[in-house]
């Protein structure tokens, strides 16, 4: 088995000025998707409708905003509501950490609908423009949570050569690096499969719909290796809140992918 390298957190001090890793890969995700952004313009149909680089950058702007937001607002809604309506000020500690996907896809749909509105673009449209430059800032934040030796996996046999023990999780038992699973599945794998199945030309609302069943299904898989936050533990059926909340996610994207396909046949 594997130990966890107990990485410091903190990757520049500054007299009182700490910058931590965490905050670095997030950086690194916004960074990743102003490039893809941009090499996306060269996709169809987006340079015929008058994209250009400004609408990336503006795009990114209202992006972030939904991200940190809807993140931090997801988590405290689907993942600790009694506390934080008891604690109401703590939802603004960010340093606290704690931030949800699913809240923090909320937050982008938002940012989607303002930016189409402030466009006149169709939504779908802008909705498959930004999809697949996602899955990079997904994979930058797993990494994030390894560096920080949290979210860790559920006990692994003994004899898997990559089982890690994280002394965080209060035991010496090897366990699944979930953050690694995640960070290949949701991050690398689903954007080498979105990025090439958007190359070409698709019809509105596929791409979009590919991404929420792409990342539902393999964020679904992902969560049978990590540990259930031990406040919640597994809910209804023996899934976790974060299957349970992959499911709409499922749900939405082949509607998304099936009304597309309407559309063309008409």
């Amino acid at each position: 088995m594997l130990m966890y390298p107990h990485i410091d957190p903190v990757a520049l001090q500054l007299g009182p000025l700490a910058i931590h890793w965490y905050g670095l890969t997030y950086l690194a995700g916004f960074a990743l998707f102003l490039l893809l952004g941009r090499l996306r313009l060269r996709h169809p149909p987006y340079a015929a409708h008058g994209w250009t680089a400004r609408d990336v950058e503006d795009f990114l702007f209202l992006g972030v905003m939904g991200v940190v937001l809807g993140g931090r607002l997801g988590y405290c809604l689907f993942y600790k509501p009694g506390y934080y309506l008891s604690h109401p000020l703590e939802v603004l500690f960010l340093w606290q950490g704690g931030m949800s996907f699913h809240g923090g896809l909320l937050g982008v749909v938002a940012a989607m609908l303002w930016f189409a509105h402030s466009r006149r673009r169709p939504w779908l449209e802008v909705a498959d423009f930004v999809a697949p430059c996602v899955p990079t800032g997904l994979a930058a934040g797993r990494i994030g949570n390894f560096i920080n030796g949290e979210l860790w996996g559920r006990l692994a046999p003994p004899d898997l050569p990559w089982g890690m023990v994280f002394p965080q999780s209060g035991s010496m038992l090897a366990r699944h690096p979930s953050q690694i699973y995640q960070f290949l599945l949701e991050g690398l794998l689903l954007f080498a499969l979105l990025w090439w199945y958007a190359r070409g030309p698709r019809r509105q609302g596929e791409v979009a719909g590919a991404f929420l069943v792409g990342y539902g299904s393999l964020r679904f898989l992902a969560e049978y290796f990590r540990e259930p936050d031990a406040f919640l533990g597994l809910l209804g059926l023996g899934l976790s809140m974060g299957q349970w909340l992959c499911l709409p996610m499922l749900l939405a994207g082949v509607v998304l992918w099936l009304r597309a396909q309407r559309q063309i046949s008409h």
